[in-house]
């Protein structure tokens, strides 16, 4: 683990090679002296375009500033609620290094980027204590060369836009998050795990919603960054129509990921031979040859399972022969398969009807059948990363050492699920519900 005092060197060694355009620096939170080279935020410093960095409005922060030989442990930034902190940047990944942790007290940090993507979960130190945690964000705009744009739906200019701005947002919550620094230095080295789907998957904007591909993230460390641009409401068709595979056409390199997670939408969809084993796989089979043209890896998921019990304690399939048209295309074109839409089954099972709620947000007083809250998010990226495991991608290797066997017929205790929520609320439901 990389001394903290270094964070500063090892940014800005990092800027001098690296494309102009990138950007590498270390920020410094709270009162006192900085090292030299270093950025100092005091509480009350709101980001701006001018500026290039700073807090996102809302409830302030307090700087706390504690003495002692080393400039980038003596001070930090604390909140009794959850802050973000945004640097702007242009499209790409980065290595974040956070430095956590309070030399007269305890502390203990949750920390999401952009839009509620979980990257470090609960990080308690000890008094006197510090942790440096690493790892890779992906940020992203809508345009591609030469001049083409994703068409974004009215919510992803709105409540969902921090996913497509032109900035590395920070959220830090937790019982008392103390951030003594963040450092941010490009990583275009690293493996993009891209990911194409729909409301199961993508980066839901509100509590209390939020899908499997948000906890993915948690689970890596800085050897892999995660790029969620799965959407509400999306088909594989819709996927190719509003651009959204143009853009992966624009990014996905030579050792990338493409997962490709549909179903839900496509069932929907109506015409002449329209169907699972028509015209859903034959779009299956364009996205697989679409990432091996790029050199990346794709990755078929079968479409979770819905909370679709029947009389008894059996999950019945609610959607049709889609799970098994995947199972299909992987078999056909070698490609590997986690099959989440077994998984969740099993997951739903072993908490049976009733306990199986637990999984599941209430919006507007109706539990949800289709999305997942948290825990429920949660336990379905364990499955995912089971599934990373079992078909031995190399994608395994860079897991972190804390990522445990899962097994979805012996879930997680709600009770000692911590992972904070995060601030913005709305009870409004995905497109595609």
């Amino acid at each position: 683990m990389d001394h903290p005092s270094r964070i500063c060197a090892l940014s800005f060694l990092a800027a001098s090679v690296v494309p102009a355009t990138a950007v590498a620096a270390t920020y410094s939170f709270g009162p006192g002296a900085v090292p030299p080279g270093c950025t100092q935020v005091l509480p009350g410093t709101l980001y701006s375009g001018a500026l290039g960095y700073g807090f996102e409005a809302g409830p302030g922060v307090t700087g706390v500033e504690r003495g002692g030989p080393d400039p980038l442990r003596a001070h930090f930034c604390t909140a009794g609620h959850s802050f973000f902190f945004s640097v702007a940047v242009p499209e790409g990944n980065y290595e974040v290094a956070v430095v956590l942790g309070d030399p007269q007290g305890e502390s203990t940090t949750t920390v999401k980027s952009e839009l509620r993507r979980l990257e470090v979960e609960e990080q308690h130190t000890a008094l006197g204590q510090f942790a440096v945690r690493r790892f890779c964000v992906n940020v992203r705009t809508p345009s591609f060369p030469p001049g083409g744009a994703v068409r974004l739906k009215a919510r992803e200019k709105t409540g969902e836009f921090w996913d497509w701005d032109d900035k590395l947002t920070l959220e830090f919550s937790g019982e008392r998050p103390c951030v003594c620094s963040v450092s941010i230095a490009p990583a275009p080295g690293v493996p993009t795990v891209y990911l194409a789907g729909d409301s199961t998957v993508c980066d839901q904007p509100y509590e209390p919603l939020n899908s499997w591909g948000q906890m993915l993230p948690r689970f890596f460390g800085p050897g892999a960054a995660v790029a969620n641009h799965a959407e509400s409401g999306e088909s594989l068709r819709s996927f190719v129509s509003e651009q959204r595979l143009a853009k992966l056409d624009s990014v996905m390199r030579p050792g990338d990921f493409l997962f490709i997670q549909f179903g839900h939408n496509d069932q929907k969809e109506r015409g002449p031979n329209v169907g699972a084993f028509t015209t859903y796989k034959a779009d299956l089979e364009r996205f697989v040859a679409d990432a091996r043209t790029h050199g990346a890896t794709p990755v078929l998921v079968t479409p979770v399972s819905r909370r679709t019990f029947g009389d008894g304690a059996s999950v019945t399939n609610s959607l049709g022969d889609y799970p098994e048209a995947v199972r299909r295309v992987a078999r056909e074109q070698g490609v590997p398969l986690i099959d989440l839409n077994a998984m969740s089954k099993v997951l739903y099972e072993a908490l049976g009807p009733e306990k199986a709620k637990a999984l599941f947000p209430s919006i507007n007083g109706r539990v949800e059948a289709t999305h997942h809250n948290n825990y429920g998010s949660y336990e379905l990226a364990k499955c995912v990363v089971e599934g990373i495991k079992a078909g031995r991608l190399s994608l395994a290797q860079l897991l972190l050492g804390d990522t445990a066997p899962f097994d979805p017929a012996h879930p997680d205790s709600i009770e000692r699920f911590a992972v904070p929520a995060s601030p913005k609320v709305q009870d409004q439901v995905p497109y595609g519900n």
